[in-house]
């Protein structure tokens, strides 16, 4: 008998076999795929297609992937991102923008923005052209990188609650929107729903630099910020104390709010690895990170059935062990390529314990330059190990790039099509 999506997820979740393979894409901000190659993809597959994408991520300018490419591909979940953007603005009142690359698409009403003497576009916090710029998108870019605002750093006036300020407690406008935008979407589809959970994540760098505030105070570059982790520890102490507070607040919040309409939520997308190692030695994750995780995550298990997803890219074997006591259910972008990541010896030492949700397809290499055979076997490779059991669902080791040849995403669909036993029509 075949499985509704939502039940296919759970399954999954609950790592039991579903019917067929759980496949996402865009339900967040880390298996999204960018505005040109979302704009090619539905293009190639939409009959008729004439509209522009919305940007619903402008930070790194992710595409929404709307229902018709949703049933058309066969995916399983769709996502619940937060209210408002790394900008400070909502998504809402669309207009008009033209990428660098000349793609046009639907931006946020609030995005405002300027050019530089480059050609650079330079966005501002809440879309208040008066006050400094907060990232910069080069005219031969897709996304966009914080500008480093910080002030000069007295080390005798440093106060915690000055990155402690970036955290809030929920508003009731923001509380209607996950409840009713969680309810209707379990009512009116059969989708898993993933929510993307606001301000649980404990020294992200994307954060960091707080690219929604118009004036910044404490630690904001992100060069201080990785050095303060030795130097200051008492300081990213108090600032996560002050923080989880507020969270472990939101949570009895978001709780009631959404209920049982969500399966799983994003908590945390701090990178903790490099290309070839940990950014941090364990004795400081386990003494700086892994006490707030750990408060958060034994909160919502607490109060909800939710699983709860982690984001967390590079060579971070050494540090799984610690993240699954810390409370995680499901890892992600799970980089293989990354140094002592191989997919065999993950699934076998921690597949009973994390569901990998990525891991289908290398997005640094193979995806934007190999060829659609190499992207076909690769994603056949990765769905054989990681599928095994269950505890997988399909996606992309990140974000897909707005410059990955279409030709590449195509082959990839058909490569999880054949895995599923889906007849492919492209």
């Amino acid at each position: 008998m075949q499985m509704t999506p939502r039940e296919r997820l759970i399954k999954t979740l609950n790592h039991e076999t579903p019917d067929r393979l759980c496949v996402d894409l865009g339900a967040g901000g880390q298996t999204g795929i960018g505005a040109t190659a979302l704009h090619h993809l539905n293009q190639t597959l939409l009959t008729g297609y004439n509209k522009k994408v919305k940007i619903i991520e402008p930070y790194q300018m992710l595409g929404e992937v709307e229902e018709p490419l949703r049933r058309k591909l066969q995916l399983d979940i769709v996502g619940v991102p937060g209210p408002s953007t790394l900008f400070g603005f909502r998504n809402e009142n669309w207009k008009p923008f033209t990428m660098p690359d000349g793609t046009e698409v639907l931006v946020p009403g609030d995005f405002n923005y300027t050019k530089n003497e480059k050609g650079a576009f330079l966005i501002y916090p809440e879309g208040d052209l008066s006050v400094p710029p907060s990232a910069k998108m080069p005219n031969s870019s897709y996304f966009f990188d914080a500008l480093m605002r910080q002030e000069s750093i007295d080390e005798d006036k440093l106060d915690p609650q000055d990155n402690a300020d970036d955290f809030e407690v929920l508003s009731e406008r923001d509380l209607n929107y996950y409840a009713s935008t969680t309810k209707q979407l379990y009512e009116e589809t059969n989708y898993g729903i993933y929510v993307t959970l606001p301000g649980m994540a404990f020294g992200d760098v994307a954060l960091v630099p707080a690219t929604w505030k118009k004036k910044t105070k404490g630690i904001r570059d992100i060069q201080e910020w990785y050095m303060s982790l030795m130097m200051r520890p008492d300081y990213i102490y108090q600032a996560f104390e002050k923080q989880c507070e507020i969270a472990l607040h939101n949570i009895e919040l978001l709780a009631k709010a959404i209920g049982n309409h969500a399966q799983v939520v994003f908590v945390s997308g701090t990178d903790f690895g490099t290309q070839n190692s940990l950014f941090t030695d364990l004795d400081t994750y386990r003494s700086l990170f892994k006490p707030f995780q750990k408060a958060i995550n034994k909160k919502i298990h607490e109060l909800t059935d939710w699983k709860i997803f982690i984001h967390s890219c590079g060579a971070i074997y050494d540090l799984i062990p610690d993240l699954i006591d810390a409370g995680f259910d499901v890892l992600n972008p799970v980089q293989v390529s990354a140094t002592g990541m191989d997919a065999t010896r993950l699934k076998a030492e921690f597949g009973k314990d994390l569901v990998f949700w990525g891991g289908g397809v290398d997005t640094q290499k193979t995806l934007p330059f190999g060829t659609p055979e190499e992207v076909y076997r690769e994603v056949r490779e990765r769905i054989d190990i990681f599928s095994e059991g269950g505890g997988f669902v399909f996606n992309s080791i990140h974000n897909i790039q707005s410059n990955v040849p279409v030709e590449n995403i195509l082959a990839m669909f058909r490569a999880t099509n054949d895995a599923r036993n889906i007849q492919t029509e492209f």
